[in-house]
């Protein structure tokens, strides 16, 4: 199979990366991702306008992509510009609402931002343990139950929440400005929210919403999974670059076979990634899209927690520095295993899928 990219997503990739490397320096990503609101709102309004959002949504939607590999080509520059914007959030909330029929245009063009509150506290990535309840009051609906990490919630003017009524999963509609929310950034950068929910008014949107949930937070999955891949390329060659100027008893410490070997070890952990992200994105919207990104999840994950320790490790002290971008590259790289379930969560899936558990 040829997994050579098409020439649009060519095209695409190479007017993303100009973007990020014009808009998106470390400097300027220093200055916007730790304080609130933990991204750049006028790069967020030029980054729509590239049409980045609409590479994430099909063409009967209103995009131009929605294709696994469309998602990877956008979160792997991402990943590489280490780049807080919330596009995350509206990947998986357009993945929740396409179902829906209900016009997407204001989501793409960036005016309307939304965000799909699903967790709850230390549940997991399953949805046996969602306990936020909906209840039918006059002519509508309201929801009561607690929301956590909600990427992109601080935000968001709409949250797309999974709630149960009787023994279903729905999803349903809340103005932000209806719900308790407490936003706080990541220690990573960008932002997040929690959410509480009393009496809340909602609109029903999917009434047995489980698969297309399924969908939204594999979608998501697969998005991390490139933006590691992305973030893994930069912190290679931030490392080898450092190893060839870093001179100890009078000679490039990268000189040293032990040195060379190791940084070869990361760079076939690189491929592995690429290479099994690259199978997930081909399994989207297949039969074999939840053990594909699952496997994916898993394996991608250990390998950014190495390439992150190593990486540090080989920089020494000075990439514990703030000022050093390879500690900001590591600790995304640290964080993106634990989003959207770690590696033991998704091997954990995996053996469940295998074993009928």
């Amino acid at each position: 199979m040829d997994f050579t990219p098409t020439e649009d997503r060519r095209l695409l990739a190479e007017t993303l990366d100009r973007f990020l490397a014009d808009r998106y320096p470390f400097q300027h990503r220093l200055a916007v991702a730790y304080r609130e609101p933990w991204h750049d709102p006028a790069a967020w309004g030029a980054l729509c306008g590239l049409g980045i959002l609409s590479a994430l949504v099909p063409e009967a939607r209103g995009g131009f992509g929605g294709q696994g590999f469309d998602i990877a080509t956008v979160f792997e520059s991402l990943g590489r510009a280490l780049c807080p914007e919330p596009v995350l959030p509206a990947l998986m909330a357009l993945r929740a609402l396409m179902p829906t029929g209900r016009a997407l245009d204001d989501v793409l063009d960036g005016s309307r931002q939304v965000a799909l509150a699903l967790f709850e506290g230390d549940g997991g990535i399953g949805f046996g343990q969602i306990a936020t309840r909906a209840e039918r009051r006059g002519g509508g609906w309201v929801l009561s139950g607690r929301k956590a990490v909600i990427y992109g919630g601080h935000v968001a003017a709409e949250l797309l929440v999974a709630a149960r009524h009787d023994d279903t999963l729905g999803l349903f509609s809340v103005s932000a400005g209806d719900a308790r929310r407490l936003a706080y950034g990541m220690i990573d950068g960008g932002g997040a929210a929690e959410i509480l929910l009393e009496a809340t008014p909602a609109e029903l949107m999917i009434a047995d919403a489980e698969a297309v949930l399924g969908d939204a937070l594999e979608a998501g999955a697969l998005a991390l999974c490139a933006e590691a891949v992305g973030a893994m390329d930069r912190a290679i060659e931030m490392t080898t670059e450092y190893l060839r100027t870093r001179r100890q008893f009078g000679r490039p410490i990268g000189s040293f076979q032990a040195l060379q070997h190791r940084l070869v070890d990361l760079a076939i952990e690189r491929e592995q990634a690429r290479s099994i992200t690259i199978a997930a994105a081909a399994a989207l919207g297949t039969e074999g899209q939840s053990r594909a990104v699952s496997m994916a999840k898993a394996l991608v994950g250990g390998a950014a927690r190495r390439i992150a320790e190593e990486a540090i490790q080989m920089h020494g002290g000075i990439g514990m520095t703030w000022e050093a971008a390879i500690g900001h590259y590591a600790k995304r790289l640290v964080m993106l295993d634990h989003q959207l379930g770690d590696a033991d969560a998704h091997l954990d899936r995996l053996a469940a899928a295998y074993c009928g558990g």
